[in-house]
């Protein structure tokens, strides 16, 4: 067997023993079919009208019948409600509106639902896949995470106690083109769906359940510590509006009979806090940068935050709690232990939800950390400046390279960015992959000492990023991130000694910020509570565009969080409308697939997760058929008389090929498309790949010609390609430095013809500036060619 599961001893199931086939599957066929999924509408075209006609925003008389007949569906779910919290500054009452769908209300929604109920997941499991000699483990859910195990662990000895855990994020966003109104929306997620879908888009995925209070600034208090210690109250005096029920269940339980007709006890607890650092320092109540310990996870010192190799004492509930208490009774003793914690006088809401620590629930962060952080705010800008440095044609060069960059799906190109500003993070994730290879001949250790410890240092960054962003771990996987970590703190001290000894006064000495430390809790997090891609802010703040198309289209710019919350509303009736057409129709297909024998089938669920163990097929598919060339036609009738180029004897030519394989980092299946065309948006593309030479070996092509023969009525794919075989010499130190892989192309007169079912994937190669003919694998696209690739490096090591 490929998988083992252990479950959490309370649980009282034995351990489960699966084939890569079984494992992570749900039976579809077990749901129950509605045979009236739209309604009360009357067919699924009148539903698509009706989602339509929401997104579009619609003016009110053209949608009333359609929103009286959503209100139908959404009156059956938890609404908003207004409520009213009153706080003192300055012995002045002061109140303030919040609008809370109750976090238990929804909870209760989800449970309830026949289409979500069969994706719960409730005890805690240990995952581990068998690698032909032991069983490893590996961390995906998070329930997976040790986390979710300990509080298993203590729950009250009641039979089936299980956590029902939480995943909070709450953020800031501006509603206006002109930057003048603002949101404050938190989003809630159930931690035990799978990932698929709780960050997904449907209903069962993440969902509005509050708008919390904006506290307009006043100049004269801004600065004063009574100020931001009232603002942090009004927070979290309006979260426990949204936790209230959440209270006394954290500790009572509530009992549910669950789809496998167990009755379970479920106790209520925030499993996870997902936000940026801003947003964290509310939550968890630390001063931030202005106190003595700005991490809201440990107690590192200011003065320590980039150095990686030191370890800090954690922060815990009980010295919080206790430093409160202290200060409720003695304001200056108080004071004084709160100050060294780095903690504001304030009781956090999170203390009273059992099992649900801040400092624990804070999580890990990719997005504003690293992308928008680390990189993009601290790292970039002193590229801009070293770039200077070096003068006009060190920046023309870079911006020449990057323009040039080849093309990738779902990778953003960039022709200029020396001189604007991005506020996007996913372009700043796209943007560090591709500089970093335009600087490989620009920042040397000749032209720009300081540039080339700059230049390490991305090197690292891009490693530690493609490490943390994999979907699956093992042990060795996080042991491979501490490891990294290490290497970048001392190149971070070797870029500092490199600046104190350059001329440049504008580069960055003190790197002693959070977004330089906060990433030496990553693997923590990942062993608590499973990959980065459940605590990811990246899905939540997807969910800000409705929120300012709503007040774009559908808001009178007065009282506008009334009109906003009734839009996500009826969102949230069409979610789950939709949700009950896609059940249905994917029931129906199941039933087809049952009586079908078709190849196809078994790779129809691409979803599935699938373990290490045999090889799973490639398929490839070629599509944009183009009419042949003179030379292909040529063959046919050079060949006339050969009854097997007769009519049965057809040629196609292809510009696209889409090629599904399966992901070395979680064993799904994962899709590249691929184009072979001299025009493909006015640009020539002929893009790489990985194809399987041997049983046993691999090598990476250029695409060069693809087409189909269709011979007796059967269709054979085959691609004409430029292999990169060629001897690259001996490697450089740099590439080592580096961790480049370097591939050689044999003359263009060489090429190969192949079967297309041989490509393994698609690649990105980049072509060494300073060796004609030889290219790099860009191995940072994505965690399956990052694997690959590493495991390539170390085999010819």
């Amino acid at each position: 067997m490929d998988t083992l599961t252990e479950y959490h001893p309370r649980s009282g199931r034995p351990p489960l023993f699966q084939s890569t086939e079984d494992f992570s599957r749900l039976d579809a066929s077990a749901m129950k079919p509605d045979k009236h999924p739209c309604r009360p509408f009357k067919t699924h075209a009148d539903l698509e009208f009706a989602d339509i006609a929401i997104q579009a925003g619609l003016n009110v008389s053209h949608v009333n019948a359609l929103l009286s007949i959503i209100s139908r569906v959404a009156n059956k779910s938890a609404n908003f409600t207004k409520v009213d919290i009153t706080v003192e500054y300055k012995k002045e009452p002061r109140s303030f509106e919040v609008h809370v769908r109750p976090l238990w209300d929804w909870a209760l929604d989800l449970l309830n639902n026949p289409l979500i109920a069969p994706h719960f997941v409730w005890d805690a499991q240990h995952l581990h896949w068998y690698d032909g000699e032991e069983y490893q483990r590996f961390y995906t859910e998070p329930w997976t995470g040790d986390r979710w195990w300990d509080i298993q662990s203590c729950l009250p000895d009641v039979l089936n106690a299980v956590p029902f855990a939480f995943i909070l994020y709450a953020d800031k966003t501006w509603l206006s083109s002109h930057g003048t109104v603002k949101a404050y929306p938190v989003v809630a997620r159930c931690a035990n769906l799978p990932i698929d879908l709780r960050n997904s888009e449907r209903f069962g995925g993440g969902c509005i359940v509050s708008w919390l209070p904006i506290v307009p600034e006043q100049a004269k208090d801004e600065s004063k510590k009574t100020w931001t210690n009232f603002k942090r109250v009004i927070w979290h005096k309006s979260f426990m509006k949204l936790l209230e029920a959440m209270f006394q269940l954290s500790q009572t339980s509530y009992k549910h009979k669950c789809y496998d007709r167990i009755e379970r006890c479920l106790f209520v607890l925030i499993l996870i806090l997902s936000a940026d650092y801003e947003e964290l320092c509310m939550m968890t109540l630390i001063h931030g940068t202005k106190g003595k310990c700005p991490c809201p996870v440990c107690l590192v010192p200011l003065k320590e935050l980039c150095d990686l190799s030191k370890t800090f004492p954690m922060q815990t509930i009980s010295q919080a709690i206790e430093g409160y208490e202290a200060y409720l009774k003695k304001k200056s003793q108080g004071e004084e232990i709160l100050k060294q914690l780095g903690l504001w006088p304030v009781e956090n809401v999170f203390w009273k939800v059992l099992n649900s620590e801040p400092e624990e629930a804070a999580s890990f962060d990719r997005l504003h950390y690293l992308h928008s952080g680390l990189w993009g705010k601290h790292m970039l800008e002193e590229l801009k400046i070293i770039l200077k440095m070096l003068g006009w044609d060190a920046s023309t060069k870079v911006e020449e390279l990057l323009s040039d960059f080849p093309r990738w799906h779902d990778l953003a190109h960039f022709d200029t960015v020396l001189h604007i500003t991005f506020s996007d993070g996913n372009k700043l994730r796209d943007l560090v992959k591709q500089v970093f290879y335009a600087l490989l001949d620009i920042l040397t250790q000749a032209s720009s000492p300081v540039g080339y410890r700059l230049l390490r240092m991305l090197g690292t960054y891009l490693q530690l990023d493609s490490l943390i962003g994999l979907d699956v771990h093992t042990d060795k996987t996080l042991e491979m991130i501490e490891k990294e970590l290490i290497v970048f703190g001392n190149e971070l001290q070797q870029y500092i000694k490199a600046i104190k000894h350059s001329d440049n006064t504008d580069l960055k000495l003190d790197w002693d910020f959070p977004k330089a430390h906060l990433w030496k809790h990553v693997v923590q997090d990942i062993r608590l509570k499973g990959v980065v891609h459940n605590y990811s802010t990246h899905p939540n703040e997807k969910m800000h565009g409705a929120l300012k198309d709503a007040y774009a289209d559908r808001s009178n710019r007065k009282d506008i969080e009334k009109q906003i919350l009734r839009v996500d509303h009826h969102r949230l009736a069409i979610k789950l409308l939709r949700g009950c057409m896609e059940a249905e129709s994917e029931h129906q297909s199941v039933s087809v697939d049952e009586d079908t024998t078709e190849v196809s089938a078994s790779v129809a669920d691409q979803s599935a997760s699938r373990l290490p163990g045999p090889a799973m097929p490639t398929c490839v598919y070629l599509g944009a058929p183009r009419p042949l060339s003179s030379t292909i036609s040529e063959i046919e009738d050079m060949h006339h008389e050969d009854h097997m180029f007769g009519p049965t004897f057809k040629m196609h030519k292809h510009t696209y090929l889409k090629v599904d394989y399966a992901s070395e980092v979680d064993w799904k299946w994962a899709t590249d498309y691929l184009r072979c065309t001299p025009s493909f948006h006015g640009h020539p593309r002929y893009d790489c790949a990985l194809v399987l030479l041997t049983e046993h070996s691999t090598a990476f092509v250029r695409l060069i010609f693809v087409f189909k023969c269709t011979i007796l009525n059967s269709d054979f794919k085959f691609a004409l390609v430029q292999p990169y075989m060629a001897g690259t010499g001996s490697q450089r130190r740099l590439d080592c430095d580096l961790k480049l892989t370097h591939v050689r192309a044999v003359p263009r007169s060489q090429p190969i013809f192949i079967p297309a079912d041989l490509i393994i994937r698609g690649a990105l190669l980049y072509p060494d500036p300073a060796n004609h003919n030889n290219f790099i694998v860009v191995d940072h696209i994505d965690g399956d060619l990052f694997l690959r690739t590493m495991s390539m490096r170390e085999t010819r090591s």
